[in-house]
């Protein structure tokens, strides 16, 4: 298929399991992890059926979205106080093959606005974020008309650390459930060897208003951060890496 603007009539989304969308998303997401998952929302693809003689369709299941429960206790007040948790959910993957058009995401997202307030009408708010680490401005949440809100409305830094030089790096969350902490002066009397650590550069974040006109006005209205000029280019967020050795006289 030519990368033109995909038939919006050939897709169509519906709710698909859990396990479906997890394979989709740990085989071909950048990520290649699952994640939360609230709604599960498959993309489908109309095509026409080649090997018959009459007139038939047949559709393929080309993409999907995950909307889960975003991660904070206080993630929707930090968008508004007309918010509570059970109002909000966080966009946490979006995966959509390439070769069905170059407006095949802004669609599927788009059509998702349409199901979740159709099924999911005590939602009124998302929240989604893009990674500079893999070169995300948010493209997509610009094309659909999110609310851009800075990439400083995250009170604590994210780290990571990685405990072999070749290592992977594991989230300060992972690093916690394996250690009882995340805390650099602690990691150094439990592991008991060198170890490295970065902060992970800010996410970009955005927000998007499902309610309707006059909940929505309230909500704008009440904004915990305003709205800013869409970025067009990334600036250079280069990860600072710090190695922590251990001092022979650390234990004694």
């Amino acid at each position: 298929m030519e990368e033109n603007y995909v038939n919006k009539g050939k897709v169509t989304l519906r709710q698909i399991s859990k396990d479906v969308a997890k394979s989709m998303i740990v085989k071909n997401h950048y990520s290649h992890a699952w994640t939360m998952c609230t709604f599960a929302l498959g993309v489908f693809y109309e095509t026409d059926n080649e090997h018959t003689f009459f007139d038939s369709k047949e559709e393929k299941l080309i993409g999907v979205l995950v909307y889960g429960t975003p991660v904070g206790r206080l993630s929707a007040q930090s968008i508004s106080e007309e918010l509570n948790p059970k109002e909000v959910l966080e966009l946490t993957r979006l995966y959509i093959h390439d070769g069905y058009g170059k407006n095949i995401e802004s669609l599927a997202l788009g059509k998702s606005f349409d199901w979740l307030r159709k099924n999911a009408s005590h939602v009124k708010a998302l929240i989604s974020y893009s990674d500079p680490k893999v070169s995300h401005k948010g493209t997509i949440y610009q094309a659909t008309n999110w609310i851009y809100q800075g990439n400083k409305t995250k009170i604590l830094e994210s780290r990571q650390f990685k405990f072999k030089e070749d290592g992977e790096w594991l989230h300060s969350r992972t690093v916690s459930a394996m250690y009882g902490t995340n805390g650099v002066p602690a990691l150094l009397k439990k592991v008991g060897h060198t170890f490295w650590w970065r902060v992970e550069p800010p996410k970009h974040r955005y927000v998007y208003i499902l309610a309707n006109k006059s909940e929505k006005r309230k909500i704008m209205k009440t904004l915990k951060h305003p709205p800013l000029p869409y970025i067009k280019e990334l600036d250079d967020e280069g990860v600072t890496i710090h190695k922590e050795e251990v001092d022979s006289n650390f234990y004694e």
